[in-house]
């Protein structure tokens, strides 16, 4: 990728690395983000997201390569992004004791707002996020939704071009998932804010425009859910079976398939999965405990690239 920024980049990393003592946390990431994008970096704990998202958001410098954000090298340059930067962090923010309107006051004085400006720009942000009727309650009062949708407002009240977002959904249950994730979207296309946020959801991945998969520091996987759910290559089939190892070997002799084994059990890629499963309850009917088949998931896509199940891939990021 080249170095030089365009006018359509919100964010182009090249090459991007960084270590706490012996580990490297990040192993070598490029990557772009366009303007307008909603873009999730999908991970589990120790793949690197935290780290990322702690150079982007100019918590920290990077120990070699190149971060641009909004056209500015994050190296020499981080002060000039920074007012042009929402960020919504992991652990809340907010004044618990304060209303949600109090909340929202205080933050933009922070940024040099105030009068008429800043209570209009409230206004609007509370009507915006459905919040208009809550405007009085004090935080420690709110649903995890509502006080998620409070930070949201929080983090575009200086109207932001770029939008950071870690583990937006972390406490929240589905369906406050889900309405968070459509108030993103109506956001982007309302005010054409760039969206990228960390998450270990795959739901949420699911409904973000491009998907990057960080494994042990690495840039494993990048595109759309869907695109890349289509790289895995027809159904999976996950056989379970008491010695996984001497099944997966009389698989390859009697059907030609290279089988992987994953937590314990055979796992499969193939077009027409359910005529397999019929073949291999038929061939070995003594051996198999349960057989399973379906279309692909991001989870399937981790598979497929990295040979391990997305929870079993944990360590600190």
């Amino acid at each position: 990728m080249p170095a030089c920024s365009t006018v359509s980049a919100a964010i182009e990393i090249s090459d991007l690395r960084h270590h706490y003592g012996d580990r490297e946390a990040l192993r070598g990431v490029t990557f772009r983000v366009d303007r307008g994008e909603i873009f999730a970096l999908l991970g589990p704990n120790g793949g690197g997201k935290t780290t990322l998202f702690r150079i982007l958001s100019t918590l920290m410098r990077p120990a070699s390569g190149e971060a641009r954000v909004l056209g500015h090298d994050l190296a020499r340059d981080a002060a000039a992004v920074r007012p042009r930067l929402g960020v919504v962090f992991q652990n809340p923010g907010l004044d618990p004791k304060l209303t949600v309107g109090e909340n929202l006051v205080h933050h933009g004085h922070l940024y040099g707002l105030g009068g008429a400006p800043l209570r209009e720009r409230v206004k609007q942000l509370l009507g915006d996020l459905d919040l208009s009727d809550r405007a009085n309650d004090r935080v420690e009062t709110l649903s995890g939704g509502l006080a998620r949708r409070t930070e949201l407002a929080r983090g575009l009240l200086h109207t932001p071009e770029l939008l950071l977002l870690d583990e937006p959904s972390t406490g929240l249950d589905p369906g406050a998932r889900r309405d968070f994730s459509h108030h993103l979207r109506e956001l982007r296309d309302r005010a054409g804010v760039t969206v990228v946020l960390t998450t270990h959801y795959m739901e949420e991945a699911e409904r973000a425009d491009r998907v990057a998969v960080l494994h042990d520091g690495a840039l494993v996987a990048i595109g759309a859910a869907d695109e890349l759910k289509r790289g895995v290559g027809g159904d999976v089939v996950v056989i379970e079976v008491e010695a996984p190892a001497e099944l997966r070997d009389k698989m390859r002799a009697k059907f030609g398939l290279e089988a992987q084994i994953v937590d314990g059990t055979l796992r499969v890629e193939r077009a027409r999965g359910h005529e397999l499963v019929r073949d291999v309850v038929e061939a070995f009917p003594g051996e198999v405990r349960s057989v399973t088949f379906g279309r692909p998931t991001l989870e399937d896509v981790f598979v497929h690239v990295t040979g391990r199940r997305f929870w079993e891939a944990n360590g600190r990021s």
